[in-house]
């Protein structure tokens, strides 16, 4: 997965996936979902986001690898 934004035209992108866009479809005014030939999502664009988020920053939580979780 990826996350990329762009400030200079307001916009963030989550690419979920590597696969090829076959066709786009609007959610709303701000978000359009880009899905395969076989209908799965691949990439989310969220444009005007500085009107939708609530800060500049982005947080990932990852699964802690078994190993080192505690006992």
């Amino acid at each position: 997965m990826k996350i990329r934004c762009f400030p200079e035209l307001d916009t963030l992108t989550i690419a979920l996936a590597e696969r090829d866009s076959s066709r786009s479809q609007a959610i709303n005014d701000n978000m359009i979902v880009d899905f395969d030939a076989q209908g799965r999502p691949v990439r989310v664009t969220l444009e005007h986001d500085s009107e939708i988020s609530d800060s500049s920053a982005i947080e990932t939580l990852l699964p802690i690898p078994s190993a080192l979780q505690p006992a």
